[in-house]
């Protein structure tokens, strides 16, 4: 039961027909079905979903959701609309998360409604008042479960990763960004790619990747360096002011935290703060030893390197479960 539990987010060997991204969509996205009675700024009002966003290349599309900060949301005496208003989240998530109506129809997905995109959203904007709360939904869904990021990380057909410090990942998100920004009409935009470097002043950016999405924050340190001295990355590399890891995991034998040093310094000089959050599902599986492991020695080097971290293993007296792997994204 365990084994058939946990290929419902790390892997498994069904072969079917893969469903991609945009399959049986309403184009007019969640404001559509919102009730007219809803109030004015609720957060259903808030949220817009974009399809086929095009990326740093053509073929390189990603639906996006976007969920507007509510008017004054999170805005204290130090802050002002001018300073929260180029803050933004980005999420990447796990498998088995879609679209709401995508996840109702599969019954491998239908149980896990409380997490579907539209859901994580709502989640991320309570956590994060005040900001832009972007979700990357992933190209591509195997067999309607196994989240394939290879827009961002040469990846097999489940997902797993093969990380490099070339393939592009930063000007991916960037072309996103831009590019999403522009048809949200949101004021000041990144520059699309191929224009001069640069970001709005006072633009921040938060990524948080959930289980099988932080690969994408795996492959985004490993090409840290490259892209801080890239004149087409540089200002929204350095516009990075957190990276939130929760329970990283994803079905290739290693590579779920990164471990090369090199690229560990990078993170560490860049003054990036790095936050992990775990729960025994990932790191204290007796199957696959090798993630508590790596999520150790990424831990040690950060702190050895000086990096600014914080750690935190929740239901750490719980068994292992994938409810408390997906209450992490509450809990953090």
């Amino acid at each position: 039961m365990r084994a058939a539990r946990r290929a419902l987010t790390t892997g498994g060997t069904l072969l079917t027909a893969p469903t991609t991204m945009g399959s049986a969509l309403d184009p007019r996205g969640l404001h559509a079905s919102a009730s007219r009675d809803s109030p004015r700024d609720s957060p259903q009002q808030r949220l817009q979903r974009l399809l086929a966003v095009p990326g740093s290349e053509p073929h390189r599309l990603n639906d996006l959701l976007l969920l507007r900060p509510e008017a004054d949301d999170g805005l204290g005496d130090s802050d002002s609309k001018e300073t929260c208003r180029d803050r933004h989240v980005v999420f990447f998530h796990g498998d088995i998360q879609n679209f709401q109506e995508e996840m109702a129809l599969q019954p491998d997905g239908s149980q896990w409604l409380r997490w579907s995109l539209e859901q994580v959203a709502f989640i991320l904007g309570r956590r994060f008042p005040g900001r832009y709360v972007w979700v990357v939904r992933a190209s591509h869904m195997y067999l309607h479960k196994f989240s394939c990021y290879h827009n961002f990380v040469e990846s097999n057909m489940f997902g797993a990763p093969e990380h490099s410090a070339n393939y592009g990942a930063f000007r991916h998100l960037r072309a996103l960004l831009s590019q999403g920004m522009e048809r949200a009409h949101l004021p000041n935009p990144l520059q699309p790619p191929g224009g001069a470097d640069g970001a709005p002043p006072g633009f921040w950016l938060t990524l948080v990747g959930f289980s099988k999405g932080c690969v994408v924050l795996n492959q985004l340190v490993h090409e840290l360096a490259g892209a801080l001295a890239q004149p087409q990355t540089g200002h929204l590399a350095r516009a990075l002011s957190d990276m939130f890891w929760l329970d990283g995991g994803h079905p290739g034998g290693s590579g779920t935290w990164v471990t090369d040093k090199q690229a560990l310094g990078a993170l560490a000089s860049s003054g990036v703060r790095v936050h992990a959050h775990v729960t025994p599902y990932e790191v204290r599986d007796p199957m696959r030893a090798w993630v508590g492991q790596e999520y150790a020695s990424f831990v040690e080097s950060l702190r050895e390197l000086g990096a600014p971290l914080t750690t935190q293993l929740h239901f750490e007296n719980r068994p292992a479960s994938i409810e408390n792997h997906f209450r992490v994204i509450e809990e953090f």
